[in-house]
Order: structure tokens, then sequence, then C-alpha cells
């Protein structure tokens, strides 16, 4: 199974354009959007070219599936102008492994997590920094944003296919590989 993956997007037409077009050109078999669609937010920098309605438009014309989970920049009046559904989190089964979807800004960032056991994948954004790592036998993965990164991080995505989740710069240099270990 392949997945294309994104978080953070905060209103930049660029990114979800980008988006759109690696639907295009991966075939994923799921686009899992993670959260923070249209608006920037008070702490963060305004995009350089901030249009919620043509990000809007440009996800419209995604063929893939989404799965897409509710960050915290995520008003209901905004997801109310969105065309596909937005859940508070989402669970994928993907190569025998469950993954666990959230936005990652109630989530704790090392075990325990309610809901989530040993060998399972914790997948959020948020933080707008690549991730990818196991602890205590969870596994974290984050994409970094393609639209505002941070900790000196390149803008960024992430693909999951054949057990591994990778995160890739937007020129489509390897930034981070993460293979489970039970995967």
């Amino acid at each position: 199974m392949r997945l294309l993956i994104a978080s953070d997007l905060h209103g930049s037409p660029e990114s979800a354009a980008f988006l759109r077009r690696r639907c295009e050109e991966l075939s994923p078999d799921m686009l899992v959007m993670l959260g923070d669609y249209l608006y920037h937010g008070p702490r963060n920098p305004l995009p350089s070219s901030y249009g919620p309605p043509s990000v809007v438009s440009a996800m419209t014309g995604i063929e893939t599936p989404i799965v897409a989970v509710r960050g915290n920049c995520d008003a209901e009046v905004d997801l109310m102008l969105l065309p596909f559904t937005v859940e508070d989190s989402a669970v994928i089964a993907a190569d025998g492994l469950r993954i666990v979807a959230q936005h990652g800004h109630h989530l704790p960032g090392c075990p325990p997590i309610p809901g989530v056991r040993p060998g399972d994948v914790v997948l959020s954004g948020h933080t707008h920094i690549p991730r990818g790592e196991t602890i205590d036998g969870v596994h974290f993965w984050n994409p970094g944003s393609p639209t505002l990164p941070k900790g000196g991080f390149p803008a960024s995505y992430g693909v999951f296919e054949d057990g591994t989740f990778r995160v890739f710069a937007l020129d489509g240099r390897l930034i981070l590989e993460h293979r489970p270990r039970n995967a």
C-alpha cells in the first residue's frame, strides 16, 4: 500500500497544488492529511501566497481517496469548505501496521498514549518537524510541513510504502527514512 502523507498546509495554494501533482504522479492508494488546512495560525508567519480559497480549489480536483484529521488551526467554518470529510482522528491499516493518525497537538511525544499499543504507528503533524523513530515499541512519524517547515528542515511531505516511511523535501531529496522493526 502506498500512502502520500502531508500536514500543515496553512492556506498555501502552492502546497495544495504540489500535493495534487504528487497524487497524479505517485498514484497513491490514499492521501493522508494531518490537519491545519486553511488558516495560518496566530503563531505562524503568513505564507507567501496565502489563499485559502485556492487551497480548496486545488484539493477539490484530487481523485485519490483522502483520509483527513482535524488540526488545532481548523475551525468548523473552514472545514465546511473542504471537499473531503475531516475527523478528529483516524486508524489506517497498511502493510500489517495499525496507523493512528491525529494532528498531534493533544498527543504526548512518547508512550504511554491512550489507545496506542506497542507495534502501532502514531502519525501526526503539528510540529512541522519530520520525525521517524521508535520509542518503547511505538513508532512515531511526522511528515513535516510543505508550507511552514521548522527546526531547520526544508519544506516536506511523507510517503509510506513497502513497510517504510520516508520524508522528502519538495525537491525530491530524502530527508529521513524509518522502517518499523515489526514491519
